[in-house]
């Protein structure tokens, strides 16, 4: 179970890749179209805490996803902190946060909520 305070994580907008020869440390936006990498990444960040607060939260969501063998790793982007996990692995890895308790913020469009 979660030992973490409630946290709340939002997916980042960009697709990422590791920087080359900087994989596991050092991510660069991948360039549209994303979808034809096939090593690209999803960004998480910490909407919650930040300093060791949020690190140590990250490290805690990191451990639970590697406990179901999803490889993930955190990451400083734009000057903050935030846990990187392969595309392939996004769907497992929302599932696995959601279940220990993680909100996941997500963006709304406007017209998403005055249809009319």
């Amino acid at each position: 179970m979660n030992n973490n305070p409630f946290s709340v994580v939002h997916r980042l907008p960009q697709s990422y890749r590791w920087l080359s020869g900087y994989a596991g440390v050092k991510v660069e936006v991948i360039p549209l179209p994303a979808e034809e990498e096939e090593s690209n990444l999803i960004g998480l960040k910490l909407l919650s805490p930040e300093g060791d607060s949020a690190r140590s939260i990250l490290q805690g969501l990191n451990l639970s996803l590697r406990e179901i063998e999803v490889e993930s790793n955190i990451v400083e982007c734009d000057g903050e902190l935030c846990l990187f996990v392969k595309r392939d692995d996004e769907s497992a890895a929302m599932c696995r946060l959601k279940n220990i308790g993680t909100a996941i913020a997500e963006s709304v469009s406007v017209s998403a909520l005055y249809p009319f």
